[in-house]
């Protein structure tokens, strides 16, 4: 198949990457100009997996602007806040044949592929699959070759002949991939599953291992799960686990597939980037007053990653002022 991913930050390039391994033609598209400057002036992406093993693999890399091909397939792996501008900048190459896939987290990126993509072509995805993008130039593949897994459903809940295919390359691509019958209840069960992860990790600075060994890991899980839960009843959205499942893997995913990862949230923060908490913890929130439910706890988290956020944010400030005030400080001593 021909795929165009847009977005090469850390799941777009793992994968890409895999899907190229797997036999694909794969053209990256991407606007962060020191990721693009690094990576042409290597010649390809430098990978590892867990840390080890840096290798450098070429890969075709485009801008919104310059591609100009018509593949079969696009990927969205862009930011929540980055998507409705990428759209906007690669509407150029759409068409009607194309199919769309994500696997982005939170919600609100679906209605924004609706806008240039009928029902019939887009499919949405979800991924327990941990990858980190160090700096420009090179990604992390955390876990063994193999590790992870992925939901996929199209949009009107009808697999089609493409649909099929994708599920086959990214099965090829090794990673694990379960078609679903449930659109919402699919995206809606990673969404409720990384507004505790993500979140807690995030406000506290810790890797997912350090969460899952507290011994209130349970508790604090429990809360905004059920919060959750209790909410998606009132609308009428099916999980495609129980509560008592979807703790299950919270604690396996933190204390034994990867207990070393900081979630994506957390990536972005320390990067003095905005996070997702408002399209995963915000959203849980919005949709349960649209049901007359006030989701507390998910309320609170929300505002304690922000919180976070703004407190780096004055951080910095003062690091920049002291810094600038050194300097004014030794420039005055030398002219004495």
């Amino acid at each position: 198949m021909k795929f165009a991913m847009i977005g090469a930050g850390a799941m777009g390039l793992r994968y890409g990457i895999l899907l190229q391994e797997a036999g694909n033609d794969v053209t990256f598209i991407d606007t962060w100009q020191p990721h693009i400057d690094k990576i042409r002036e290597q010649g390809g992406v430098y990978v590892m997996r867990d840390h080890k093993d840096r290798y450098l693999t070429k890969i075709k890399l485009e801008t919104p602007e310059t591609y100009d091909d018509d593949p079969d397939m696009l990927i969205f792996f862009t930011k929540q806040m980055q998507l409705e501008d990428y759209l906007k900048r690669c509407k150029h190459f759409f068409n009607d044949r194309q199919y769309a896939f994500t696997c982005m987290n939170g919600m609100g990126h679906i209605e924004k592929l609706q806008k240039y993509f009928a029902d019939d072509k887009i499919i949405g995805g979800t991924a327990l699959i941990a990858t980190v993008l160090p700096g420009p130039g090179e990604v992390d593949f955390m876990g063994k070759r193999g590790a992870g897994m992925m939901n996929m459903c199209p949009l009107n809940e009808k697999p089609d002949d493409m649909c099929y295919q994708l599920f086959n390359e990214l099965k090829k691509a090794q990673m694990n991939p379960t078609l679903t019958n449930d659109f919402t209840g699919t995206l809606m069960t990673k969404v409720i599953f990384n507004s505790v992860i993500n979140t807690i990790c995030t406000m506290f600075e810790i890797p997912m291992g350090e969460f899952g060994n507290f011994k209130g890991a349970y508790q604090m899980g429990r809360q905004l799960i059920d919060e959750a839960y209790d909410i998606c009843a009132r609308a009428g959205i099916h999980l495609v686990s129980t509560r008592d499942e979807e703790m299950a893997a919270l604690d396996h995913n933190t204390r034994i597939d990867m207990p070393l990862h900081y979630p994506s949230m957390y990536q972005d923060m320390i990067k003095d980037r905005p996070t997702e908490v408002d399209y995963i913890n915000g959203y849980i929130a919005n949709l349960g007053r649209k049901y007359h439910y006030e989701a507390a706890t998910h309320l609170f988290v929300t505002q304690a990653v922000h919180l976070a956020e703004y407190h780096r944010q004055n951080e910095a400030k003062r690091r920049a002022a002291e810094k600038q005030r050194a300097e004014i400080e030794s420039q005055t001593a030398q002219t004495a």
